[in-house]
């Protein structure tokens, strides 16, 4: 605001200037090591260089006529991506802004694809449990879906959906004379990290005739690993998958990425196009993202994941997110053996934490917690975050950006005790 937008301008060094004291430093630095707070990532310089390219050549990447080799990268990504979730050959899908339009737009195919009219949706039921992002309740809204009926399922000690509950639900909704149709899972929470069982869910789904979409934004990006393929097992079953590059795969904001069994159904929802576009269609063999997604408009994103992956292999990526995985169980197991009470083993790298004081109430412990994280923030040397679990305030480590190793969740781990320590509480020495 000290620098207004002017008939002259200013030199570049000093708008430069204003960039870095006003928007660089202040605020989270989500591509810092340090930052283990939500799910964070980028900062990748090759995912960078790939952006710069595509914003200086301009290349409109959303039809084939006049970008080929934009729109064939885009397609190479999205097969990659669904041989890795173990999709089939029809299978296809498109680079989006992230999950929360990814999801949206599997869902508006779902509710094609089980023919939910507007006359249904109040007997059009939807599964889901408490863990599930917000973002699929925006996308039932903004499909016109808001009104079809919601049901929580419970979930397991470890944050999981329970396949009977799902099973006795959808039976008893059937009994009622209503019309199971979605069931959505998640492949990683973001509140604990925690993964649905997708063998089994995906059984039920199947049985019931209803629509398998996965949330897998933070956790899909795993089954590049051995851990992380056993995991999330069944995820190959389902009808649609939400991925987010722009986390697991440490990419810039923006990188979203939505999959569909039967690439087909997406094009029943998205496929239009004006009288303008006529000199655009021909018999490329090659679909166009602008007709399998809400977007004409749209950068060329593929560019920002295909440069790295081309230049660096998967290798470095695979060997990564092993870190990940290995650091998040490392902190449960050092605090834990500091006296901190633990949440359920991580199955992924978020892990749920938190200090209660000997003799304290809930209320009292849910305090001293949210004092905890307000004074790690006010700290300044790491970046955590909290997040409240049936009426339990728990701190969160999100073990995610690629420069996260060692030496940062040892600090994370340094400053937690002192502050706890700082506050009278007495912290094991192992």
């Amino acid at each position: 605001l000290d620098l207004p937008i002017t008939e002259a301008g200013v030199p570049l060094p000093e708008a430069l200037a204003v960039l870095e004291r006003e928007v660089l430093r202040p605020g989270a630095a989500t591509a810092s090591g340090f930052h283990m707070a939500y799910i964070p990532g980028g900062g990748l310089y090759h995912g960078a260089l790939g952006d710069y390219l595509a914003a200086a050549t301009n290349k409109y990447s959303g039809v084939y006529f006049p970008a080929p080799g934009a729109v064939r990268m885009e397609n190479q990504l999205v097969r990659w991506a669904a041989d890795l979730v173990g999709y089939p050959a029809t299978a296809g899908g498109h680079t989006a802004s992230g999950g929360s339009l990814a999801n949206l737009t599997a869902i508006a195919t779902a509710r094609d694809a089980h023919g939910v009219s507007s006359a249904r949706v109040t007997r059009a039921v939807v599964y889901v449990t408490g863990q599930a992002h917000h973002s699929i309740a925006k996308a039932l809204h903004l499909t016109g879906l808001g009104e079809a009926p919601v049901r929580r399922i419970a979930i397991d000690p470890e944050h999981r959906m329970q396949p009977a509950a799902l099973a006795d639900a959808i039976a008893t909704d059937r009994a009622n004379g209503l019309e199971p149709w979605l069931v959505v899972a998640s492949a990683g929470t973001t509140d604990t990290g925690a993964v649905d069982p997708l063998d089994a869910i995906a059984t039920i789904a199947r049985d019931a005739d209803c629509w398998l979409h996965v949330d897998a934004a933070y956790g899909g990006f795993f089954l590049l690993t051995g851990q992380g393929r056993a995991l999330l097992r069944g995820i190959e079953r389902s009808d649609s998958v939400a991925l987010d590059p722009h986390k697991c795969l440490f990419l810039p904001y923006g990188s979203g990425m939505v999959l569909v069994r039967d690439v087909q159904q997406l094009r029943v929802t998205h496929a239009h196009t004006g009288s303008y576009m006529q000199d655009t269609h021909g018999a490329s063999g090659e679909l166009s993202p602008a007709d399998i997604s809400p977007e004409l408009s749209r950068p060329f994103r593929a560019l920002r994941m295909w440069l790295p992956l081309v230049t660096l292999g998967v290798a470095p990526f695979r060997a990564a997110l092993e870190e990940k995985l290995l650091l998040a169980r490392h902190f449960h197991a050092r605090l834990g053996g500091l006296g901190f009470e633990m949440g359920p083993e991580p199955q992924l790298s978020v892990v749920i934490y938190r200090w209660v004081p000997p003799g304290a109430t809930a209320q009292a412990a849910n305090e001293f917690n949210r004092w905890l994280i307000k004074a790690a923030l006010e700290d300044g040397r790491v970046f955590l975050s909290s997040t409240t679990l049936e009426g339990t305030v728990w701190l969160r480590l999100a073990v995610v950006t690629h420069r996260t190793h060692l030496r940062e969740v040892e600090l994370a781990i340094r400053v937690l005790v002192e502050l706890v320590r700082q506050a009278g509480g007495t912290v094991a020495s192992r």
